[in-house]
């Protein structure tokens, strides 16, 4: 049996394909047509599963869509005739869309994917409670689904056993944690649902001490109420996302400051505001766990939605509540309720057993080696070639030892936001300056953003002070971590300000070249870790195919680019071609 999850026209689009409850195939939109964050209809990811399963649409049996459009809409009509006439330049730019596309996913899908059969449409939030407990190891769990809004839901709480997940409790539009967390995020110069994660890496900088950060109890007292069993409300005078086409009020502005304009420094008053948003998320999602644990009875969590992709909070929940296993799926975002929704019509309304985990994130598309040397020869590219994936290894790890920025190009693409060793660039940990030269050389990008440790599993617990045993999430990089202090020295790359890591770790069954990798840059130095952070630059999506990861080399200072058994030095080719001071613009 074939079943297609599709999401779209929120961000984040993406289709996944299962077959027999297996996930076969999973892409985001954004991927293919370079444009981050893509809402369009996903018609390049729909194609890319059909093709990757070998089969046409007509083929497919079931088709399901992420959310309930009508309930949306429904929603969206209360919150425009509740705060009307304010409400009005809003109402007038959404409607066109929503009677167009929105509200005709049918017509959309027999239109652009040429599908004629029944559609089954699932709510948001359980789309995220479906994509993260059917693809865990566990029989049962407590279920805690966070993000911006669906539906009506920003936040639900729930128990999941079998085949059957109950949300039972939730709070709804327009109180939100991750509408404040965006809210904060625009006041503080960066783009909504694209840079949360700027400000949660901005947040060590700041005052971290709660008794001490200004903004902190600000937040407590004005802006955002929470009980003791996390419930919360927001003080809507501080906002304006529910009526108008931004996200602050203008109290928020006199209360916290003016809004910074991206090409403004970043203050220490911006990192204390950072500080005091990531400090509150936390208390209140403890609270909100400790109150899930005793309605529960349940010693394991799962969770899901955009606000659990905050690595340096999931690092603390096992330590913190009485939670003993976690399990976060790696698309955890919007992104990822394709696959929940294909999963919870599988499972939940056909009542098909469960028997699939989810071990790795591999599931986009990849190159045969074919394929890649033809791109070389076709575009006059100076190459060689490893006579072995032995020689490769060697190889690579003495360049990484040698202080080479290397682009990894190796087999399917990663499923979600994170690169986790398929498209991803590596670089040595032992230096300070490997900071600036992959921050203002490579990504270009703000000083302040972290870089990530990717680290085999056995060998983690040496230098991060971490979770025992390790939980599935820090083999998506969703877990952050102190580095043990003795440690620190050995690899300042990836210690971020407050001594803290954002660990990856890969396992031999997961990835066995980018773990032979990684072993073998430790046999050569004794430093068994290597920097791992997204093959993209910033302001794009991760790169798909040869030809960007090619180009991304050309237009940055990544040294080599190893594309499966390839091996493409910078220097070695000319630049011109790529109009690579073209690409490397902001």
């Amino acid at each position: 049996m074939y079943i297609l999850g599709v999401s779209c026209f929120y961000h984040d689009s993406s289709a996944c394909i299962l077959k027999d409850g297996e996930i076969i195939a999973a892409a985001a939109e954004e991927r293919f047509t370079r444009k981050k964050h893509d809402i369009d209809f996903p018609i390049n990811s729909i194609r890319f599963c059909l093709e990757h399963a070998g089969i046409g649409i007509g083929d497919v049996d079931h088709v399901a869509f992420y959310e309930k459009p009508l309930q949306k809409f429904e929603r969206l009509l209360h919150q425009y005739l509740e705060t009307f006439p304010r409400s009005w330049v809003s109402f007038c730019s959404s409607m066109p869309v929503w009677i167009n596309e929105r509200l005709r996913i049918p017509r959309l899908m027999r239109k652009r994917a040429k599908y004629k059969g029944d559609i089954c449409f699932i709510e948001h939030h359980m789309c995220h409670a479906a994509s993260s407990f059917f693809v865990s190891p566990y029989k049962e769990a407590a279920i805690l689904t966070i993000d911006g809004v669906g539906e009506w839901a920003t936040t639900t709480l729930g128990f999941a056993q079998g085949n059957e997940i109950e949300l039972r409790q939730q709070i709804r539009f327009p109180h939100s944690i991750g509408l404040l967390y965006s809210a904060v995020t625009a006041h503080l110069g960066f783009k909504v649902n694209n840079s949360e994660y700027k400000v949660m890496g901005l947040s060590p900088y700041g005052d971290m001490d709660r008794k001490k950060n200004p903004y902190y109890r600000k937040l407590l007292e004005d802006v955002i109420d929470v009980k003791p069993d996390g419930s919360f409300a927001l003080n809507m005078d501080y906002f304006v996302y529910h009526q108008k086409m931004r996200m602050v009020s203008k109290k928020f502005i006199r209360e916290f400051g003016p809004i910074r304009k991206r090409s403004e420094e970043v203050t220490k008053r911006h990192m204390d505001i950072a500080a005091a948003l990531q400090m509150v998320t936390e208390d209140v999602i403890m609270k909100l766990l400790d109150h899930l644990h005793i309605m529960t009875k349940c010693d394991t969590l799962c969770m899901a939605g955009g606000v659990a992709l905050n690595s340096v909070m999931n690092g603390k929940i096992l330590r913190n509540t009485p939670f003993k296993r976690m399990f976060i799926q790696p698309a955890a975002g919007d992104g990822g309720t394709s696959l929940g929704a294909a999963l919870y019509l599988y499972h939940s309304v056909l009542g098909r057993e469960r028997g699939y985990v989810q071990s790795h994130s591999y599931f986009g598309p990849a190159y045969s080696r074919e394929e890649i040397k033809a791109f070389l020869k076709e575009n006059g590219i100076k190459h060689s070639e490893f006579k072995s994936e032995k020689e490769l290894i060697s190889k690579t790890a003495r360049l990484l030892a040698e202080d080479n920025v290397i682009g990894w190009f190796q087999g399917r693409m990663e499923w979600g936001p994170r690169a986790l060793g398929s498209r991803s660039i590596l670089a040595s940990p032992m230096k300070e300056s490997m900071k600036d030269v992959l921050n203002l050389k490579v990504k270009h990008r703000e000083k302040f953003r972290p870089f990530a440790p990717v680290v085999c599993v056995e060998d983690a617990s040496k230098y991060f002070e971490c979770d025992l045993p390790i939980p599935a999430p820090a083999d998506f990089m969703l877990m952050v971590y102190p580095i043990k202090r003795a440690k620190r020295r050995e690899i300042p790359a990836v210690v971020h300000v407050d001594g803290s890591g954002r660990l990856q770790t890969i396992r031999k069954g997961q990835n066995p070249l980018y773990y032979g990798l990684i072993k073998e840059f430790g046999r050569i130095t004794k430093t068994p870790i290597l920097v791992n952070t997204s093959f993209n630059i910033r302001g794009e999506p991760i790169i798909i195919s040869p030809f960007y990861a090619y180009r991304c080399m050309m237009g940055t200072g990544i040294d080599c680019l190893v594309m499966d058994r390839f091996l493409i030095r910078r220097d070695d080719n000319p630049q011109d071609m790529w109009d690579s001071e073209a690409y490397a613009k902001d």
